[in-house]
């Protein structure tokens, strides 16, 4: 079994999470696969992959909230899906950074990957 540095997969699981918070483009989700392409760490793979994965559900979610803005409960769903989509890449860091060899799972999320 290869032995991979606990501090590098500290930050590269951290800001794979934390991509969702530089931009709401093309940069939320190119981090991410830029990191899975790179690296050759199983758990940092699994970090990214999730990531990619929630940032692909937030953006399915929202737009279902704003095809259903004209029903009025899309608004309701965008005003809980901005609250998820802050809260929960804040959880997923905090929890890759006390634990480097964590896989971490998100909640209400779809898994393409």
């Amino acid at each position: 079994m290869e032995v991979y540095d606990p501090d590098k997969r500290k930050i590269l699981s951290a800001l794979c999470h934390g991509a969702c918070f530089f931009s709401s483009t093309i940069v939320s989700v190119g981090i991410p696969i830029v990191i899975l392409m790179v690296t050759d760490d199983p758990v940092v793979k699994a970090n990214a992959k999730e990531a990619l994965n929630f940032q692909i559900t937030v953006f399915l979610w929202a737009l279902v909230g704003v095809f259903l803005m004209f029903v009025l409960i899309g608004f309701a769903i965008l005003a809980l899906l901005f609250i998820f989509s802050l809260i929960a890449p804040i959880v997923a860091i905090i929890s890759v950074l006390a634990d480097p060899d964590l896989r971490y799972r998100y909640n209400f999320i779809f898994h393409f990957a």
